[in-house]
């Protein structure tokens, strides 16, 4: 068995070596994504990678005796499932390894975002300066806070949540009403999650019926100076409704671990030198940039997983997942 580790670095090596001893190991720091497309060979069974890399049916053209994609994270929408499917290749992910992690993150911006947290530091290392003026934030005991999602960190965030004395509101198509008596809080429609919240935190998978949930039509229904945190994915945010609602004041602020768009804007450059320059992904690109460089967003690097205890689970529960199918039991299918 021939398994190439994408996007890695060295201390994981070294625990592949030691729990895959029985395979033929290969690995490379580079994503790969159809700009940065890998050799063609048919020498491996299987490969893992991480979020940066875009596996599409044009990057499984250079693979054409792959079996199995292991991603080593929750979401997939990296990974084109269909193109997977054709070709017979499995796809398996790493269903839970950083609630507490992304929750404690997503936090952590809420307070930024509320207390001035960022500004202050930056206006002292800046300037010197000492002045609170600008600088008066808001409490969080006592206000509500709606969360988008209630699986794993979802689950965390209303822990978290009920911590600070916030009242919670929650949205979710399959709702779990024993966590919400356990919990004391309240299942309700997108539009009253929307109209009753001062923070919303988005915590659900981005796939098809998530695309855009937070978009034009809605967002206007947001409480007016409420925060939106996105640590979950860019799509589920219509940038362009992003952009109009902090424009308009309908947004006190927004905290954004992801961006829609986010590789286009990390890799613009290779990005407007190739065909996929279209005008949607264009506009989007640019009001990235609109994003951040406006004074009440913060913008993290898709940084709310990268703890070592985080990434350590991560690595574990893929080498389970490449355990599993080279013994012809495969676990954590996605596809």
């Amino acid at each position: 068995m021939k398994i190439a580790f994408y996007e890695i670095e060295g201390w994981e090596e070294s625990i592949a070596r030691q729990n895959l001893a029985a395979a033929e190991l290969f690995f490379y720091k580079n994503k790969i994504d159809e700009i940065d497309l890998p050799p063609k060979s048919d020498y491996y069974d299987a490969i893992s990678i991480f979020v940066d890399s875009r596996i599409t049916s044009k990057v499984l053209e250079q693979f054409p005796n792959l079996k199995f994609v292991a991603t080593r994270s929750t979401g997939y929408d990296h990974v084109d499932l269909e193109a997977c499917g054709k070709k017979g290749i499995q796809v398996a992910n790493v269903p839970g390894y950083g609630d507490n992690t992304v929750a404690e993150f997503a936090f952590g911006l809420i307070l930024n975002l509320t207390r001035k947290i960022y500004h202050g530091i930056d206006q002292i290392k800046e300037t010197g300066s000492f002045s609170l003026a600008g600088l008066r934030g808001t409490d969080l005991k006592g206000k509500t806070i709606g969360i988008i999602g209630t699986g794993r960190i979802g689950k965390e965030m209303i822990k978290i949540a009920k911590g600070f004395g916030l009242v919670v509101l929650a949205f979710d198509p399959f709702p779990n009403e024993d966590f919400a008596r356990e919990m004391n809080f309240k299942y309700v429609s997108l539009q009253e999650l929307l109209k009753n919240s001062d923070i919303v935190s988005l915590h659900c998978p981005y796939n098809k019926e998530t695309h855009h949930l937070i978009n034009k039509q809605n967002i206007t229904f947001i409480k007016r100076d409420a925060y939106l945190i996105n640590t979950a994915r860019g799509g589920i945010v219509e940038t362009d409704a992003l952009v109009f609602a902090l424009e308009q004041g309908i947004l006190a602020g927004t905290g954004l671990d992801v961006l829609e768009e986010e590789g286009e804007t990390k890799d613009e450059l290779k990005f407007l030198s190739t065909a996929r320059a279209d005008g949607g992904e264009l506009k989007t690109m640019l009001q990235n940039h609109i994003l951040i460089r406006m004074p009440n967003v913060l913008i993290t690097p898709h940084n709310a997983f990268n703890t070592r205890e985080a990434l350590e689970r991560i690595l574990r529960t893929t080498i389970e997942n490449l355990k599993s199918f080279i013994e012809g039991k495969p676990v954590n299918l996605v596809k």
